[in-house]
Formats: structure tokens, sequence, C-alpha cells
């Protein structure tokens, strides 16, 4: 005990300077262990399919992802202008046969309504009898003709424009 209470203080402060610098020592060696894990996980990461990088995969993704929306906003447009022509082509059209002379066998007479999705079209009728066949076409703008039409003319219309709209 009296070894210890011998030691002059300088030797303690050298004690405790060299326990204080071996401390940090430790705590740098710790360090460097995670920094050996961390670059061999970054590593893995970098080059974890076929030898590219994470950025080189990333820089392919976004230019993918670019020419796709590139290719929606083209589709967007072509989708457009499909939908205007659909719009303005023929998709509803009826068909009513009918007798039109009291000698005649059969309906060999019918009115054919064509509209689109406005309203559209024409209406086609044909007059057949035994001796002749006349075929008339009236316009029709949304919905409605300027020319007379017939009760089977009225009829075609009708059943044409309560056809399901698109």
């Amino acid at each position: 005990m009296d070894y210890i209470s011998n030691v002059p203080i300088y030797g303690w402060i050298v004690l405790g300077v060299g326990i204080l610098a071996v401390i940090p020592y430790f705590y740098i060696y710790s360090l460097r262990k995670q920094l050996k894990k961390f670059k061999e996980a970054h590593v893995a990461l970098q080059s974890f399919m076929n030898g590219k990088t994470l950025d080189q995969l990333l820089e392919r993704y976004i230019k993918e992802v670019e020419n796709t929306e590139k290719q929606m906003e083209n589709q967007n447009l072509r989708l457009i202008k499909v939908e205007e022509k659909l719009r303005k082509s023929v998709d509803r059209a009826e068909l009513v046969r009918f007798n039109a002379f009291d000698n005649m066998g059969s309906d060999l007479s019918f009115a054919l309504a064509l509209l689109n999705q406005e309203g559209n079209g024409v209406v086609l009728s044909s007059i057949n009898s035994r001796e002749e066949s006349r075929v008339y076409a009236k316009p029709v703008t949304e919905g409605q003709s300027t020319y007379h039409l017939s009760n089977e003319e009225k009829q075609a219309l009708e059943k044409a424009q309560n056809t399901l709209h698109v």
C-alpha cells in the first residue's frame, strides 16, 4: 500500500493519459470493423446483378419509365382520335321489315336506320312490289329528318336511337 502512495502525481497523470489513449484506439478499431462491413454491403449492393452497378440499373429504369410515359402520351393522343372517329361512325343500325302492298305475299320492303353516337346518319327505305323496287335515303341530323318519314321509318329511327350508347 505504501508503494501506491509513494508514486508521484506525474506517474498517475501518465497512467491516466495512457488509459485515455487506449480508449480511442478501441473505439477506432470498432469503427473500422463497422466500416469494413459497410463497404462489403455496399459492394454487394452495387454489383448484385450481372456486374452492373446500382447506378446503371437506376439510369436504365429511369429511361424505361420515360419511354413508357412517352408511349402512353402517344397512345392517349391516338385514343382521342379513335374516340372522335367512333363518335362519328355508324354504330347503331336497326331494320324494320314490312309489307308495303296488300297483293304481296311477304315482308319484302324494309326501313333501315343507320346512326352514329351524335344521332346523325340516314334512313334507307326499300319499297318492293311485283313490278318494281324503289330505294329512298333520308338524312338524319341529331335524331331528326327534314324529310317526311313513314311509320316504319320512324319506328326504325326510334329503335336505333334507343340502342345502347357507347
